[in-house]
């Protein structure tokens, strides 16, 4: 058998392998990227659509298609009016008589739009550090409403603005009359105590279509807002009957908002806020005694805080921005006349960059420089002992606390472990001939038990209890 021997590769035929194979393992890598680049695509978009449905649990956009599409369209172009309106008139920093008693009423093309006490609704949302801008933009071009979808026996229609920054609720003729009857002693309540727990009502409106409908509606902060990391929701009333859930939502796109009994064998931790919690809400039920109605809720939701935001909480920045955002927005001082911190006893903090949120998960902004230890009361020791010594008191006259710094502060508040969203809500209910009767009913029906229709001052006094039974 002969044997053939290989002659030497000639230099060409070795360039040209090398570059086969270099050419190869080019194709190899760009495919190796195009599939990675498209499995990172495919990732992003699978998590895209798990936010989305996320964002989406509960509520329904009101589109083209829904039945209430044709009335929020209206209440969107009236509401835009009303707005450019407020825009358009100079604040008013006293209010009078004259301001509560207001009324406007708009013609649009279909239906009118009637705004009650402009002025002073106005005001709130000063107060509350959101501008007409801000308002006019969620309430108005952001997108289509959402429907609000719970477990809810309310028989009103409850809508979300597209971010779900505010809600509108369907109220009865009786309700919007009760609270601009009272509408002067709410105020006096938020001026004495700004950060009180009870829903911040932000504006009162009537649509009427001709030969169709007239609904009053209300214009509400969401107490769930941003409600992204929101795990759980409680309704909240202090009582026993009728007050537990079924979670199990059999697969639809509902929220269960659970009750009392379902939050048995649990606590709200919130380690050295709750003697202020407890107070707050013993104050604030007490307010609603005084108004002669029960039957409202402690609306109740956590959710964990990311490492992040735990870091945050005690940056000096984050303390300084909290401490600023916790004292009137009409007295903060400005850069000729910096904030001293009377308010952080005994605390020491270090610069770090601030990365606490309400939810978003979205860090703010870092502070600049560093420090250690720096005890904050010393911090501008420029500041007149006068200065800090009035805005101490007037801080604990008005039962203050360092608010979180985000959008949605007054109802916000952070535990060593979870961020809570509290609020009151639902505090519409006299205690009239009908509630007394339904009182008399209860009573033989569940003796020795706890249930919601009872008189003002038992209703307040246990719901302030629960509060202080359930909390750490």
């Amino acid at each position: 058998m002969a044997l053939v021997m290989a002659g030497p590769v000639p230099p060409q035929a070795k360039r040209n392998s090398l570059s086969c194979e270099t050419e190869f393992r080019l194709v190899s890598q760009m495919a190796r990227r195009k599939a990675t680049g498209t499995s990172r695509a495919t990732r992003r978009r699978h998590w895209w659509h798990l936010r989305q449905r996320w964002r989406m649990l509960g509520v329904f956009e009101i589109n083209a298609e829904h039945e209430f599409y044709h009335l929020t369209a209206m209440i969107k172009e009236g509401m835009h009016a009303s707005v450019q309106t407020t825009m358009d008139t100079p604040d008013q920093d006293t209010l009078t008589a004259e301001h509560f008693k207001a009324e406007e009423t708009k013609s649009h093309e279909g239906f009118e739009m009637q705004t009650f006490a402009a002025p002073v609704f106005a005001k709130l949302r000063r107060s509350l550090d959101i501008t007409e801008e801000e308002y006019m933009n969620s309430l108005c071009t952001g997108g289509c409403y959402l429907q609000f979808v719970s477990n809810s026996k309310s028989k009103a229609d409850f809508f979300v603005t597209n971010d779900k920054r505010f809600f509108l609720k369907t109220q009865s003729k009786r309700e919007v009359m009760f609270l601009l009857s009272n509408l002067q002693a709410y105020m006096d309540h938020l001026e004495k105590y700004p950060h009180s727990l009870i829903v911040r009502f932000l504006g009162v409106h009537r649509i009427v279509i001709p030969n169709e409908t007239k609904k009053y509606f209300i214009v509400m902060q969401s107490v769930f807002y941003p409600d992204e990391r929101i795990n759980i929701r409680f309704d909240i009333k202090g009582c026993e009957v009728g007050r537990w859930t079924n979670p199990d939502t059999d697969g639809k796109q509902i929220i269960k908002v659970l009750k009392d009994n379902n939050f048995k064998g649990q606590h709200i931790a919130l380690d050295q806020e709750k003697s202020w919690f407890a107070h707050q809400v013993k104050m604030d039920a007490a307010f609603l005694q005084e108004l002669n109605v029960l039957d409202y809720s402690l609306l109740l939701a956590h959710q964990p805080l990311h490492q992040d935001e735990l870091d945050g909480k005690h940056s000096l920045a984050n303390l300084v921005m909290r401490t600023t955002k916790s004292l009137d927005l009409d007295d903060s001082p400005t850069g000729s006349d910096p904030p001293t911190i009377p308010l952080l006893e005994g605390t020491t903090g270090e610069v770090e960059p601030d990365t606490s949120d309400c939810g978003s998960g979205k860090p703010q902004a870092a502070a600049e420089g560093s420090g250690e230890g720096i005890p904050l009361q010393e911090i501008n020791c420029r500041a007149k002992d006068t200065r800090t010594d009035s805005e101490l008191q007037e801080f604990h006259e008005h039962h203050r606390r360092l608010l979180p710094n985000c959008k949605n502060a007054i109802h916000v508040i952070d535990g060593p472990e979870r961020r809570y969203f509290v609020g009151i809500i639902d505090i519409f209910t006299v205690y009239g001939w009908k509630k007394r009767l339904e009182n008399l009913w209860k009573s033989l029906h569940f003796p020795g038990r706890a249930f919601s229709t009872v008189n003002p001052a038992k209703y307040s006094h246990r719901f302030g209890q629960w509060i202080q039974d359930h909390t750490q």
